[in-house]
């Protein structure tokens, strides 16, 4: 009986040491992002099972206080391009780390991996089936920090014995234009201020007051510059009494320097990756928070000698995903902060770096972390992230939305509406999905007025839920007549989640009358991620099928072989050579409105698919008729595939 209960009991008792740490101020723990966050960042989630495999035994002995290892797009990736199970994963990470560091994830609160607002029984049910696999910290985030959103799953991850890490997400105030004239800028009206040290403290209180165990300051877009880090983690560790973590990427040119920065303030753990996968659009480089940390005279609380042997192993897992290599042009040099000795001269920008932050000189502190990071061969700073104060997602998908829809010169058009939009939305924070919904709409809007059109007359169907109020409490509140004109009613209306219906476990006839999902888990992944599961739980009922009918099957494979071959012998497949709609990223299609022979008007919708886990609406750019659609419902295609031919 009580082997029925241990994993909960694990999970208590490392809470319970967890509570009783003394936080020493010269000493700083890492969680280590490198097999989660730092992949998804540069590499699009591509890292194989064998390559994780390959990394966990010296992972099991590099002393990391956490590594984050699931969540985010894992659960999504791992099998829409990988063809492996999230859960397997979970769990070969689990067996091998044995509980030497912790095990992280992340997830949205209500809407864990999607942006469907769960019933408290399905957020339940995964937590249950996250911690028996192994997990033992969930960093909980909502995209808009409505404390609604993530009070039940901070609480039951509590209740079940594990780690919750309430994850505040950073954003900023939106640029305004400076008023013109003398007396427009000495009486003018200046926006009040939301997004300060106060609001972020306070978000955090709430987080703590309902059971939060670590507070992360979570910073997706790398839009905490030093001064701000300095003044959110000072005030976070005097208002807090649980460790404080920070977590930021370096895509504006920030990271490295606000991590610095929180160093000196007092942070207690700091999120990190290894070398080969950091800097860029991802969080900063281990070995160069240890060489300022030596400076400091912290302790870094890691093992370095394995790290850098697992740094060894990423040189050939970095090259092997080289496909998808956001920064293939930009390969760190080698360096080995043990055993290496740097010139003079790049020595001594460490010490400037840190006497500059002691100053609080941000211009100069910036100025020599890019130095540092130049002479490593780490990516320069995204200018235009930066400028824009937006995630680099939400830029990338603005510029392929645009392309899509011919309009590529509105981009700077579209760009100058997103303060606009995020005003007239409550002033939301660009994380996901926000960002996205954000940056569509603004793309709609400066078509509306390209065309001579009223504000928001094509509002998006996420759009219009998010003003409704289905994705929670906005940071300020709508206005009521703005939400009339996008929704019909003035009146705020939440999610209700007692109208959730669980997607269909269909039998599968074909297959031995087998249900889809043969177990919990399966049927979590249904309802997370139902899109992608369905045909990845096909092909498993698939093998076992054909591994249960081997010989039949071999004997009816080699006839169909036969009769294809004859088939296209007799019908050659026709080339395209008609005008196309391609995608314009890569996805699944989830359907097709249109047939051959079907007559379609410009901006008419013609097909909807799935990618960075929303729906997109596809339009016909000019009056055409339908010559052939060439995909399928559930089929997934690329960049640049050929969806539909016009004649």
């Amino acid at each position: 009986m009580f082997s029925n209960f241990a994993p909960i009991f694990i999970q208590v008792t490392i809470s319970k040491l967890f509570i009783a740490i003394i936080m020493d101020s010269r000493k700083l723990k890492i969680r280590d992002l490198t097999m989660r966050d730092g992949q998804q960042s540069l590499f699009a989630t591509r890292m194989s099972q064998a390559d994780i495999d390959r990394l966990l035994p010296y992972y099991e002995k590099a002393g990391f206080y956490a590594i984050e290892v699931w969540g985010g797009a894992v659960p999504d990736s791992v099998m829409r391009y990988l063809d492996e199970s999230p859960w397997n994963r979970l769990r070969a990470v689990s067996k091998v780390m044995n509980g030497k560091s912790l095990l992280t994830a992340l997830s949205r609160g209500r809407n864990l991996f999607g942006y469907v607002p769960y019933p408290d029984s399905v957020l339940e049910g995964f937590y249950k089936e996250a911690i028996k696999n192994g997990l033992n910290v969930m960093r909980i985030f909502d995209a808009l920090n409505d404390i609604d959103n993530v009070r039940f799953s901070i609480k039951k991850f509590n209740e079940l014995g594990g780690i919750p890490d309430g994850a505040v997400c950073y954003t900023v105030d939106p640029k305004t234009e400076e008023p013109k004239g003398f007396f427009a800028k000495l009486f003018g009206k200046k926006p009040e201020k939301i997004f300060t040290d106060e609001y972020f403290v306070n978000k955090a209180k709430e987080m703590e007051s309902i059971g939060a165990k670590i507070i992360t300051l979570k910073d997706m877009a790398g839009l905490v510059n030093p001064l701000r880090a300095a003044s959110i983690i000072s005030a976070l560790k005097k208002n807090l009494s649980v460790p404080v973590d920070f977590h930021t990427h370096c895509t504006p040119g920030y990271g490295l320097a606000s991590s610095l920065m929180a160093i000196l303030n007092g942070v207690d753990i700091l999120d990190t990756n290894i070398w080969y996968f950091g800097g860029g659009s991802a969080a900063p480089a281990i070995e160069l928070i240890y060489i300022f940390c030596k400076k400091l005279g912290v302790e870094v609380e890691c093992d370095m000698k394995v790290v850098g042997e697992i740094r060894e192993q990423l040189v050939d897992i970095r090259r092997n995903l080289a496909a998808f290599d956001l920064q293939k042009d930009h390969f760190p040099r080698h360096f080995d902060p043990l055993t290496d000795s740097l010139p003079a001269e790049v020595d001594a920008l460490f010490d400037q770096a840190i006497a500059a932050a002691k100053a609080l000189d941000e211009a100069h502190l910036l100025d020599i972390c890019h130095k540092i990071e130049e002479y490593f061969g780490f990516p320069k700073p995204n200018e235009l992230v930066r400028e824009a104060e937006v995630p680099g997602g939400m830029y990338s998908n603005m510029v392929a939305q645009l392309k899509q829809l011919q309009a590529s010169e509105l981009l700077d058009d579209a760009m100058r509406l997103i303060p606009k939009v995020r005003r007239d939305a409550g002033l939301i924070p660009l994380v996901t999905p926000t960002s996205q919904i954000v940056g569509s709409q603004a793309v709609s809007l400066a078509l509306d007025r390209k065309k001579g059109n009223p504000d928001y007359s094509t509002p998006s169907l996420q759009f219009i839920s998010l003003v409704k109020g289905e994705y929670g409490h906005t940071p300020v509140a709508i206005d009521p007549s703005f939400r009339e004109k996008i929704t019909g009613s003035p009146v705020e209306t939440a999610y209700d989640t007692s109208k959730y219906k669980k997607p269909e476990n269909p039998v599968l006839p074909e297959l031995d009358n087998v249900k889809l999902a043969s177990n919990g888990e399966e049927e979590l992944l249904l309802e997370l991620l139902p899109a992608v599961a369905t045909g990845f739980l096909r092909k498993r009922r698939q093998e076992e099928y054909d591994a249960a009918h081997a010989a039949e099957r071999a004997a009816a494979a080699a006839a169909a072989k036969v009769a294809a071959e004859v088939a296209a012998a007799k019908t050659p497949v026709e080339p395209v050579t008609g005008p196309t709609i391609k995608a314009p990223m890569g996805g699944t299609i989830i359907s097709i409105g249109v047939k051959a022979g079907d007559k379609v008007k410009k901006g008419q919708i013609v097909l909807v698919y799935e990618a960075m886990k929303m729906e997109n609406e596809v339009e016909a750019s000019e009056d055409a008729v339908v010559k052939r659609v060439l995909v399928n419902p559930g089929d997934v295609v690329g960049l640049e595939a050929d969806l539909i031919e016009f004649e």
